[in-house]
């Protein structure tokens, strides 16, 4: 044993040890990120609070012109005096985590960091780059493709009666189509995690293509607020797309390749 010990990358090097943590370090740990997290957002939901107006401006556009293609009045309505505080509150609130994201984020890299080698831990800066940059790709491809598809069909199919949209749905049914659009965009962060801590590998995630894609089809009609084959298609696509990137990120952070660079480059 003594023998096997030896051979480990990580004994000859302390450069490429990884540090450790005890069981409470780790939990002390966590719980102060956390709070450094919710810090961050709440922060950040003071400083929106005062834009959520703006900020709704910008959300109503697509039912505006959805609307407008169907010579309907462009004006939502609300049914309870409280129900515009509490919109501006709830919008104060999402926003207020989006730029607080990068922060948030940087505390979950610098919990996770004391597993990593030395060397990787350069990957800070893309690995906040991308999860950010993904998430709002995501809510910029369902505001400007997704959404309005999805109003158009909703709206013409109910041509036949008034609307009268209240801001509560309206604002329920956006913040799903956007959040969760950028919610699948974060796959491949979703499947950085899950291989680094050896839980998948990118074998397993190709062997089972035809299954994933089965799934994420089933998914995408799920959230589709439409019933047309179109809507789930558009939804699906890059879902699809994000699952082949996974793989090769899946290939080059499992444990197994890690170790096997960490070798190479001691030799």
């Amino acid at each position: 044993m003594p023998e096997m010990a030896a051979d480990l990358p990580s004994q000859g090097n302390d450069e490429e040890q990884m540090p450790a943590m005890g069981f409470l370090e780790h939990l002390e740990e966590l719980r102060r990120r956390i709070i450094y997290a919710l810090i961050s957002v709440a922060v950040g939901f003071v400083a929106c609070w005062s834009f959520a107006e703006r900020i709704y401006g910008i959300m109503q556009q697509p039912m505006m012109q959805a609307l407008q293609r169907h010579n309907l009045a462009q004006k939502l309505v609300y049914l309870s005096p409280t129900e515009p505080f509490n919109m501006y509150l709830e919008i104060g609130f999402i926003m207020g985590l989006f730029v607080a994201s990068p922060f948030v984020l940087y505390q979950v890299w610098a919990f996770i960091a004391p597993g990593l080698y030395r060397h990787e831990k350069r990957y800070v800066t893309p690995f906040m780059f991308f999860t950010v940059g993904l998430f709002l790709a995501g809510g910029y491809f369902g505001y400007k493709l997704v959404y309005p598809q999805a109003l158009d069909f909703l709206i013409g199919y109910g041509s036949q009666f008034q609307p009268m949209i209240t801001i509560e749905k309206y604002t329920d049914l956006f913040l799903v189509i956007i959040i969760g659009m950028g919610v699948i965009f974060e796959l491949p962060v979703l499947v950085f995690f899950l291989s680094l801590m050896g839980v998948i590998t990118a074998g397993w995630m190709w062997r089972n293509l035809r299954y994933s894609i089965l799934v994420i089809f089933i998914i995408a009609a799920i959230l589709t607020p439409t019933t047309d084959i179109l809507n789930m298609c558009i939804f699906a696509a890059p879902m699809v797309a994000l699952y082949v990137l996974s793989i090769g990120i899946a290939w080059l952070v499992h444990p197994a390749q890690r170790r096997a660079r960490a070798l190479k480059k001691k030799s």
